[in-house]
């Protein structure tokens, strides 16, 4: 780290405590005694906006002189962040949404924002909107608010690293960090430099870090999977790259989006910590990082804002992942007697949860849609053995996408 970037991440720190408090570094016992280690949570969940979004929107627009309008285009917490600053700063702004945004995101983003910003909902997919408002931008001669790929962003989000040190007695021995766009992740690398070790996770469906370390350079990914909206990016920003470009494989590791959910669900039920699933992503890293312990680890919850509409799939592919639900599809006999046989198949803590006829797919024979819950994935194994033994034929479409989407 340069003297001149931790002298710059420094006064951006102090100004914004005339903004907001500076967010917690806390203890975690329960994620303490599960590894065996010191695991230290930096609530960045907890800030105004519920992200560590305002802080880089706060360091970029602090530095603008004359401009006519901030603009941006997010459906989420950049968003977010971007209207709380214009309100503070007193200064316009356009922040484009797709038209599919969520209408909780939408009223959180216009309450932060207040009569300071206008919201404009244009495309189906991110990447319309995005085009539409950089077209927007020139047009007006505004000033562009990256949520990345900015130096001063990427300084604003050193903050958190700067509280860090501040607030922990003594240097962590590993910081896990969740990496999106990478704006937070090269913040924090800079800052700490090689005073400590860093891991950098990031979700399966949406691994650009991964592609850039293999490729060296960064790589447009040809589909993302949108599940971990605050950290699902097609592209690392060129700026954080450069930051990063010296990692190793080892150090970047995926998440699958279903065990997120594990993860989402453990810190709300045990915790009472609401986790957005790009907040949860350093914690669920845990599973991935051996032996710690003895370590003091530190890990960086991104992020708090969930829509609890999602609490129905998240908590649906918790259970798919633990394997204590499954669908599957069932050829039952077309007999008196047959739905019975298999009912009693069924054991003490095995449930229905879903029961329907697709169709006759024989005289004989007709598909049936069946969904089970248990309390013990084992459980399925004890089932499924009794319908073999019985002459049931089935298919389990548990991990079948495209029948998923479909049937379930």
């Amino acid at each position: 780290m340069t003297d001149t970037f931790r002298t710059a991440v420094l006064t951006a720190t102090e100004a914004m405590r005339a903004v907001f408090a500076e967010t917690p570094l806390l203890r975690n016992d329960h994620l303490s005694a599960k590894y065996g280690a010191d695991i230290w949570l930096k609530r960045e969940d907890l800030s105004p906006v519920r992200s560590y979004k305002l802080r880089g929107a706060f360091n970029a627009m602090r530095k603008v002189e004359g401009a006519r309008s901030f603009v941006c285009a997010s459906a989420g917490n950049h968003a977010q962040g971007m209207a709380f600053m214009c309100r503070h700063f007193e200064t316009p702004g356009v922040v484009f949404m797709p038209v599919t945004t969520p209408q909780q995101k939408i009223d959180k983003t216009r309450i932060f924002g207040g009569d300071f910003i206008e919201i404009r909902l244009v495309g189906d997919y991110f990447d319309d909107t995005l085009a539409e408002a950089k077209r927007f931008c020139g047009e007006i001669g505004g000033h562009f608010l990256a949520p990345f790929d900015d130096d001063d962003v990427i300084e604003g989000q050193a903050s958190v690293g700067a509280e860090i040190e501040a607030q922990l007695p003594g240097v962590p021995d590993l910081i896990v960090l969740p990496v999106g766009g990478g704006g937070l992740a090269a913040g924090l690398t800079k800052w700490f430099c090689e005073t400590c070790a860093f891991s950098y996770v990031e979700p399966e469906g949406g691994a650009s870090l991964t592609a850039a370390v293999q490729a060296g350079e960064p790589v447009t990914l040809n589909k993302v999977d949108s599940f971990v909206d605050g950290a699902a990016v097609a592209r690392i920003g060129e700026r954080p790259w450069a930051a990063l470009r010296g990692l190793t494989p080892d150090q970047v590791k995926t998440a699958p989006e279903d065990r997120i959910c594990t993860t989402i669900l453990e810190m709300l039920n045990v915790e009472g910590i609401v986790l957005e699933p790009a907040g949860a992503l350093s914690v669920d890293a845990l599973k991935d990082l051996g032996d710690l312990s003895g370590k003091r680890v530190v890990c960086i919850t991104s992020g708090g804002n969930f829509d609890f509409e999602r609490l129905p799939e998240v908590k649906e592919r918790a259970q798919r992942y633990s394997g204590v639900k499954k669908y599957f599809i069932l050829r039952l006999p077309q007999r008196p007697g047959a739905l019975r046989d298999f009912l009693e198949m069924l054991g003490p803590d095995d449930d229905i949860t879903r029961f329907e006829y697709l169709k006759k797919s024989a005289r004989n024979f007709g598909s049936v849609l069946i969904g089970i819950e248990t309390k013990d994935a084992a459980n399925f194994d004890r089932l499924f053995a009794r319908m073999e033994e019985a002459g049931f034929a089935y298919r389990d479409t548990t991990n079948d996408t495209i029948l998923a989407e479909f049937l379930i």
